[in-house]
């Protein structure tokens, strides 16, 4: 629907200040699905974002992403994180669809009836989410029965469908060796978890889900056999990192305008003087501004690198996300100590940031994870092992 990225952008901003950002306390505070935000992404046309026009979408890669996920965080990063997951589960499906898929998933993902979401990780695995134990069951008739358990499934229980790994029944397969399948999230034998009640990110809906033999029919399959290695490098990776690392730092963002505001309604009692006339304060808040801006750009030079093909590209984003996470928890951590006493109170903007901050380095791949992954790939070792 709408073809230019200013106007991408611009309808985000509308969505995000008008719709999402009135909700983001009662997200938080009840741990609901924010389903208006949602809702409203859908109706602007903006649900599928990263799904290529021939199949009816906007056409947009990482770049656009990055920034559509960073105004809506500097909202309400359960809502990022929540849209962020159904444009990767999107683009992951678009990259090698069939007719069936993109009737049944595509297109009614265009046209904001549909929403995806990815369901990985698994308990026994943790951030090791390329080694699933998940089984994918082959009746020799068309059909296959998905049997096992995943953890933490972003929009669980509220998505259309989810894009589901699992190895098939051969032993001693190689590292990396899964197949990606869509679950209609209709489908007979899901059942899900306790409702998401964690520490920050209240309104993910993040769930673990049983998969209790689920049937799919071969159509569901995504790709081919030997493209799992192509799938986590090529879609899921770069897109998982680029939407996780654009709501953050739109949360940073949000962060350092919190505490300007702060700081520039506060005065000294004793001289009359605002804080903001501070020479130790305007340093703190510079420093707050350049890590921001430091992070940022290595974000955006990132995405514009891998859209664009380019070589190392992926170190790039490894390395992003990475220092984004840092980056988030640094500038909260330091935005609550120049709030001081009312930033500790338990209903403070700021309260809320800091929670939603902490599980920046934790979601898969982890802040750990993507520094190995860069240093293997520097020293050219193998990127997935089991160690």
């Amino acid at each position: 629907m709408y073809s230019e990225i200013s106007k991408v952008f611009e309808i985000t901003e509308e969505v995000s200040k008008s719709v999402i950002a009135k909700n983001t306390v009662h997200t938080d505070k009840y741990a609901e699905w924010p389903e208006e935000g949602i809702r409203a992404l859908q109706q602007a046309g903006l649900g599928g974002l990263t799904i290529p026009l021939e199949f009816g979408g906007m056409g947009h890669g990482t770049e656009t992403l990055a920034k559509v996920c960073e105004i809506i965080g500097q909202s309400c990063a359960s809502t990022s994180i929540c849209y962020g997951m159904h444009c990767v589960g999107s683009a992951v499906i678009a990259s090698k669809v069939t007719d069936f898929q993109q009737e049944n998933y595509l297109t009614p993902i265009c046209e904001g009836r549909h929403i995806t979401s990815l369901s990985l990780s698994e308990l026994g695995s943790g951030s090791h989410f390329y080694l699933p134990r998940t089984k994918m069951i082959n009746t020799h008739n068309g059909d296959y029965i998905i049997e096992g358990e995943k953890s933490f499934a972003t929009n669980g229980g509220r998505a259309d469908s989810y894009v589901v790994s699992a190895v098939t029944e051969e032993t001693n397969q190689p590292t990396g060796k899964f197949n990606c399948i869509i679950v209609p999230g209709n489908s007979e034998g899901l059942e899900w978890g306790p409702a998401w009640a964690g520490l920050g990110l209240r309104g993910n809906s993040s769930r673990n889900l049983s998969l209790n033999r689920v049937a799919v029919t071969e159509e569901h399959i995504l790709g081919n056999e030997g493209d799992q290695i192509w799938y986590i490098f090529n879609v899921i990776t770069p897109y998982f990192l680029t939407a996780i690392a654009g709501a953050y730092l739109g949360l940073a963002r949000a962060v350092i305008e919190e505490v300007k505001s702060h700081i520039m309604k506060r005065t000294f009692s004793f001289n009359g003087k605002s804080i903001a006339s501070s020479s130790v304060t305007q340093h703190q808040v510079g420093c707050l501004w350049a890590k921001y801006a430091r992070t940022r750009a290595l974000l955006y030079c990132a995405t514009q690198s891998y859209d664009r093909g380019e070589e190392d590209s992926q170190l790039d984003l490894f390395s992003a996300k990475a220092e984004i996470a840092d980056t988030v928890i640094d500038i909260v951590n330091e935005g609550m100590t120049l709030c001081g006493g009312s930033a500790y109170r338990e209903d403070s903007n700021l309260n809320r940031m800091m929670r939603d901050a902490r599980a920046a380095h934790i979601m898969s791949p982890t802040t750990d994870m993507l520094r190995v992954w860069t240093g293997r790939s520097i020293l050219e070792q193998p990127l997935l092992t089991d160690t």
